[in-house]
């Protein structure tokens, strides 16, 4: 049983899972659900609110996205540690959410135990990733210059060729500048370039475009 009781607050844009969560953590004395969110503008004002020890975070949610509420928390400096929990696990959904201040990733097949395991690592300020994240950020590290272009990426990096602004390329894209930028940075470092330009020209050399 651990020492405290540790604050939740639950972010998901589906009712039945977020139900499903508070359920689970009902069962179990360690922990307390302060509230829920359906999605990242809800979830920073509850937790600047209901002052949680952690933030489940689910990534994908239409009225606000995951990435962009914990960059948000991070930027408050509010104390609560967010656990991402999500069904995907891709390096477009992983790194961003890790650069904006998501102390752990978990996927949402994890066990219960697995999942209380870390929720109690999280609250500690411990990082925690599920397996399969940690072996490819692992990968990404020993070879960086190796890593193909996500979807996402490859779509902004479309939308740069013709000449888009950051601003346009989200509104076409349904997601922020700042996830914009994100994706940018992304992509420079792959192609090991610093800027727009020689991001599109390296690109029809490799014949990533074109």
């Amino acid at each position: 049983m651990a020492e405290r009781t540790i604050t939740l607050l639950i972010v998901d844009d589906h009712p039945v899972v977020r139900n499903g969560l508070r359920g689970m953590f009902a069962a179990s004395p360690d922990f307390e659900v302060l509230g829920e969110a359906s999605d990242g503008a809800e979830a920073v004002a509850l937790a600047a609110m209901l002052d949680p020890d952690v933030v489940l975070m689910d990534l994908r949610m239409p009225g606000g996205g995951g990435v962009d509420a914990i960059a948000e928390l991070t930027r408050r400096g509010l104390r609560c540690e967010v656990l991402v929990l999500t069904t995907y696990d891709t390096d477009s959904d992983t790194l961003p959410a890790i650069e904006a201040g998501a102390t752990g990733y978990l996927l949402k097949d994890a066990p219960r135990d697995e999942l209380f395991t870390a929720v109690r690592a999280a609250a500690e300020g411990k990082t925690v990733l599920s397996p399969a994240i940690a072996s490819r950020l692992v990968s990404r590290v020993r070879a960086p210059g190796n890593e193909p272009l996500s979807t996402r990426e490859r779509e902004v990096l479309i939308l740069v060729a013709k000449g888009t602004s950051n601003r346009e390329i989200a509104a076409v894209l349904f997601i922020s500048e700042a996830t914009v930028k994100t994706h940018l940075t992304h992509l420079y470092g792959k192609l090991g370039v610093k800027d727009r330009a020689a991001a599109v020209a390296v690109a029809y050399e490799r014949g990533i475009l074109g």
